[in-house]
């Protein structure tokens, strides 16, 4: 039952039919922030199904666009800052498809891409953002402005609106019916989920409904909005998701050594992995 009490499908199904929704060519606004409760297995399970051609939309993006601009997923981009923050610097094979002009990028200050995410869930084609006078940015993107209706005699850069195909995020819990709560910082993820056409979710547990009507205010996207869902425990992984997990600091440190066996390595010591593998043993 939803809170409002009507009869609600089950949206669980599992990781590798999530990642299917995703089809070649897509734009896909990836949630949370750097190494920070990002949906990171599904990003992987992308890699493994061989999907080609995405566009990502994120704000602060890091190791989820590295490992996509390394495997040949991504073609075109609209980020603000991406890294793979202090202690490991830059996002090295992102850098690289940059400087090797094999990645199409519409480069953006972390405030304009969300004004462009809100125009969309606005439904609204621009939306003002300040801060961007004196940035070469508007000028590299063709960023209009628009003079004070109201009389004021200053301007503002409008950005226009940025609608994703998709928005893939990860929860600490979700019910079977797409109710989904994220703990601390939601970063952008509220946003994106409403500017976009599809919302995806990952998650850390599933939970009883019960639990979302108890408390309606911690709902970050209610089910209506969801399409489908998996759980996948550790599906943030090498990154955090609070309170459940930190950083493993040692599984970005093997990430980042150069070559294809460092990349088979990493996919295959991933938890979702792990996971389908103790499955496969019980039922032997």
């Amino acid at each position: 039952m939803s809170s409002s009490g009507h009869i609600s499908k089950n949206k669980i199904i599992a990781l590798e039919e999530l990642a299917a929704k995703i089809p070649d060519g897509a734009s896909v606004a990836l949630g949370g922030s750097f190494l920070h409760r990002g949906p990171f297995a599904l990003v992987r399970e992308l890699i493994r199904q061989g999907r080609r051609d995405l566009e990502i939309i994120k704000q602060s993006p890091g190791y989820d666009i590295d490992i996509l601009c390394r495997t040949g997923v991504v073609t075109r981009a609209r980020t603000g800052i991406v890294a793979m923050e202090g202690n490991f610097g830059l996002a090295p094979w992102y850098r690289r498809r940059i400087e090797e002009g094999n990645l199409l990028l519409e480069e953006h200050a972390c405030a304009s891409l969300t004004a462009g995410l809100r125009a969309a869930a606005y439904g609204v084609p621009f939306q003002p953002c300040g801060g961007l006078q004196g940035s070469g940015l508007a000028a590299l993107n063709g960023w209009q402005t628009l003079e004070d209706p109201y009389g004021s005699g200053e301007s503002v850069y409008v950005i226009p609106a940025i609608r994703p195909d998709f928005a893939v995020i990860h929860a600490n819990e979700i019910d079977a019916q797409g109710n989904t709560r994220v703990l601390g910082t939601s970063h952008w993820d509220r946003i994106m989920s409403r500017a976009a056409d599809r919302v995806l979710v990952v998650a850390e547990r599933c939970v009883d409904t019960l639990t979302f009507v108890d408390r309606p205010e911690a709902t970050l996207i209610p089910y209506f909005l969801v399409e489908a869902a998996c759980v996948c425990p550790q599906g943030a992984w090498p990154g955090s998701n609070y309170p459940d997990y930190e950083i493993d600091y040692p599984a970005i440190d093997a990430y980042l050594a150069p070559g294809e066996d460092a990349l088979e390595r990493h996919l295959a010591s991933a938890p979702e992995v792990r996971a389908t593998a103790e499955r496969s043993d019980t039922h032997v």
